[in-house]
């Protein structure tokens, strides 16, 4: 399907846009901070950033990547962002408009957007906030309702709570630590609503597996050893994307790794 490239020029600066806001989210999520009333400003210097300094990707290349009062250099997650929530707004309108529907092209991308933000922030402070989540959950619910049984969302919900907080519980009483975290046990929550209990179990144990294989790859680097914490959200989600965004692909890969 050919599209018009004015049609994926604006749908491009539509990504990048939301992945500006996404910037938002990540800086001030983790400090409790507003992200809709405070006007964004060098964490630095505190001067005010001016419209043509936030149009996305333009404005760091204007900028030559330094802010234009104290001349700190801005961080390249900035425009990472923004460029990858640009190719990603463009690489899921061709079976949006296939399949002509908005709805679930603005549900897929509004999942991606929020598991990058979960990504760039438990990487960096070990959290997922309580509003990531939540979020997650309604739409997943919202949209579980309308096209899946009611036994597949909640049971997968419950199980996808439950069951991690039981390990955890286990874990903790057996070797006196915590092992996985609030945010990521809310998370499997969240995703069992989607995914239902089969998929949530999946999910459970290639994320684990993903993190053991970091860990180790790190060990050997002498990166990591066995007090560094672990932010687990990242592999969560790197799992979840290929259910959700990819599941012919995924199907084929766990019936290899779990031959029925």
């Amino acid at each position: 399907m050919s599209l018009p490239f004015g049609l994926l020029a604006f749908v491009f600066f539509f990504g990048a846009c939301i992945g500006s806001y996404l910037n938002v989210l990540i800086l001030r999520l983790p400090e409790k901070r507003s992200t809709t009333i405070e006007r964004s400003h060098c964490p630095h210097c505190k001067k005010l950033i001016y419209w043509y300094e936030n149009i996305p990707l333009v404005s760091f290349l204007f900028l030559r990547g330094k802010c234009s009062g104290c001349e700190t250099k801005i961080s390249f997650m900035y425009p990472l962002v923004e460029l990858i929530c640009g190719v990603v707004a463009v690489v899921l309108l061709p079976n949006a408009l296939n399949l002509n529907s908005m709805s679930e092209y603005l549900f897929h991308f509004s999942i991606f957007s929020v598991f990058l933000v979960i990504i760039a922030i438990d990487f960096k402070h070990y959290i997922i906030p309580n509003s990531l989540n939540l979020y997650l959950a309604l739409v997943f619910l919202v949209h579980s309702v309308f096209y899946r049984p009611w036994t597949h969302w909640l049971m997968g919900g419950l199980v996808g709570s439950l069951f991690p907080l039981s390990v955890t519980y286990g874990f903790y009483l057996l070797r006196g630590k915590v092992g996985l975290g609030g945010g990521d046990i809310k998370l499997y929550g969240a995703l069992g609503i989607f995914l239902g209990i089969q998929g949530v179990f999946l999910n459970l144990f290639l994320s684990c597996f993903l993190g053991a294989l970091f860990t180790l790859f790190m060990m050997s680097l002498g990166k990591m050893d066995r007090n560094t914490p672990l932010a687990f959200g990242p592999y969560i989600v790197v799992v979840a994307f290929f259910q959700i965004f990819l599941p012919d692909q995924f199907n084929m890969v766990s019936r290899f790794i779990f031959p029925m």
